[in-house]
């Protein structure tokens, strides 16, 4: 039942060499897929059903640090465009089922289905930035299911399926994949749509985990941290009031903040506590 309701909505992509999967998301012939897929291309050509007929799509915009890209096709140029509905994501639970439906290895419109293993997930995106909110599953995710649709039991899109963990074994599926939110998709949508750069806050440090919070291993050159004064040794320990435990909690933080805020990094330096305040910039992307 949930793959006859969304089987329609899903599409084939190819951009170039890379092929993956995408799903559509209104009438208008919008569509939506992994940025990894249709890379730095203004168009990409898609499939839908099995007639294996290839049409333009114009890529509107991507935004690689979600991993995701908004496509569209001529809505008259197809017989009848079937949108997926995007579910909330913050109301998947562990455990609940799911279906994945796309192209792996070029098999087209393959379903396949599992549960949701876990949430609050965190993966890299394509630019090194941290994707988080990630949905993990079990369901048989592999190359060609990317941007493909990870659906709930009322073939409503739960997240963009994007990544995969292989253990170090091969390409293929070993039991651990991972989809965008669709929360997230919906964050973006709107923007990609008009052709706008989705900005997002810059502090421009790598850090590593510090028993006492996020030691920075390097600074980035013109960053927003360098032009503060933060430096490689420095172990973070707050972000505006808030306590540093790890890295990621520093991304975390940061995240939630928009380029041009102000925000108080407390670090130890030599044993003593010093505070700096930054002016955020924009991340750095196409």
């Amino acid at each position: 039942r949930v793959y006859e309701s969304a089987a329609p909505g899903v599409v084939s992509v190819q951009s170039g060499p890379a092929s993956g999967t995408g799903f559509v998301v209104n009438r208008d012939g919008t569509l939506i897929t992994n940025a990894h897929v249709v890379g730095g291309a203004d168009t990409a050509q898609v499939s839908f059903g099995d007639s294996g007929r290839m049409i333009d799509a114009d890529v509107l915009g991507t935004d690689v640090s979600s991993d995701l890209a908004v496509l569209r096709v001529d809505p008259g140029s197809v017989d009848q465009l079937r949108p997926l509905t995007l579910a909330n994501s913050d109301r998947v639970r562990v455990g609940d089922a799911v279906v994945a439906v796309g192209n792996p290895f070029g098999l087209d419109r393959t379903a396949t289905a599992g549960i949701v293993s876990a949430v609050g997930r965190e993966i890299r995106a394509p630019d090194g930035f941290q994707i988080d909110h990630v949905i993990q599953t079990d369901a048989p995710i592999n190359p060609g299911n990317s941007g493909g649709p990870l659906l709930d039991a009322r073939g409503r899109v739960i997240g963009v399926n994007t990544q995969i963990a292989t253990g170090g074994s091969g390409s293929g599926n070993v039991g651990i994949g991972f989809a965008v939110p669709s929360n997230t998709v919906r964050e973006v949508l709107p923007a990609l749509a008009r052709g706008e750069r989705i900005e997002r806050p810059f502090l421009g440090v790598t850090s590593a985990p510090h028993p006492a919070g996020a030691e920075i291993q390097g600074v980035t050159p013109g960053s927003p941290a360098q032009a503060a004064g933060l430096q490689a040794g420095d172990v973070i320990t707050g972000v505006d009031g808030d306590p540093v435990r790890d890295p990621d909690d520093v991304s975390a933080a940061v995240s939630g903040f928009e380029p041009g805020d102000e925000v108080e990094i407390e670090v130890s330096r030599d044993g003593e506590r010093r505070t700096f305040d930054v002016e955020l910039g924009t991340r750095p992307g196409p």
